[in-house]
């Protein structure tokens, strides 16, 4: 009788077992999710609180809706082009140190030639954040990045091959007065022949005016290598303007951006293009 109880009772703890652990794993989940802004607004506390750039991507940890325009209103061929998003989308911080940005495919639309509209590549990016301090504490960061493109678009949109861009990014605040800086290379999957290994360095200069205004300067370098543009560079100087965060409510904002980006050197893929950028954070 005894043993009869007993392989009872091992009978229901076996089967049993397998709905503790898929309960188990189904509240890690849960308590993950539920408590995501914790972690994001932790993050976020622990670095300087400055905006994102117009085209230097900041080696702060965002999270945000992102949409930009962009308008080549010249080009040394004499096309203009319209860049539907930028290749910007959704950005979160899935945990303490590390953003991942999901970019949404660039729309191209060109006077000319003409049918050659269409979506560019996919972007993604993944942010890892190696040093912080916020205002109180140093007012600094350093930030690796590792950026992809999936090749999705068209044979005139894209590049036909992914790329692989590995960055790395730095900040420093001087009380209203911030830099931030990234330096990276691009690999191609293939076509190096045409796409080369392009190194690219952005720095944004920036100065906090009254509470929302964010006036900036910034210098976007390009030295080309083993493709077709071997021996180039080319730099555009982009003054702009960041205002925000204005804030919705508790936890929505709005950040707003617009400015010209100017060639000043001989060789250019472009003459200039006007930016907007249109952000929510959150």
């Amino acid at each position: 009788m005894l043993a009869s109880s007993a392989r009872a009772a091992d009978n229901a703890a076996s089967s049993s077992a397998p709905s503790s652990f898929g309960y188990g794993v189904l509240a890690t989940i849960e308590d993950y999710f539920a408590n995501w802004f914790v972690r994001s607004d932790a993050a976020k506390a622990s670095q300087p609180d400055w905006p994102s750039p117009l085209i230097t991507v900041t080696p702060l940890l965002v999270e945000q809706v992102r949409y930009d325009q962009y308008w080549d209103t010249q080009s040394p061929n004499g096309v203009a082009t319209d860049n539907f998003s930028g290749g910007k989308g959704l950005e979160l911080i899935p945990e303490g140190h590390t953003e991942l940005s999901i970019g949404m495919p660039p729309f191209l639309k060109r006077t000319y030639p003409r049918n050659t509209n269409g979506f560019g590549d996919l972007p993604y990016l993944v942010k890892l954040r190696l040093l912080s301090a916020n205002e109180a504490n140093g007012d600094y960061l350093v930030t690796a990045f590792m950026g992809f493109t999936v090749p999705t678009g068209s044979n005139v949109n894209g590049a036909g091959h992914a790329t692989f861009t590995p960055t790395l990014a730095a900040g420093k605040g001087f009380g209203d007065f911030d830099v931030q800086s990234t330096v990276g290379v691009t690999f191609p999957s293939g076509g190096l022949d045409r796409l080369g290994m392009p190194l690219a360095w952005n720095t944004a200069f920036q100065y906090r005016v009254g509470k929302y205004f964010w006036p900036e300067l910034e210098t976007n370098y390009t030295w080309f290598s083993y493709g077709q543009n071997t021996g180039h560079n080319q730099l555009f100087l982009t003054p702009g303007i960041v205002i925000g965060r204005i804030p919705i409510n508790d936890r929505f904002g709005v950040t707003l951006g617009t400015g010209d980006e100017i060639a000043v050197t001989r060789y250019r893929s472009m003459n200039r293009r006007w930016i907007a950028s249109a952000r929510i954070p959150f």
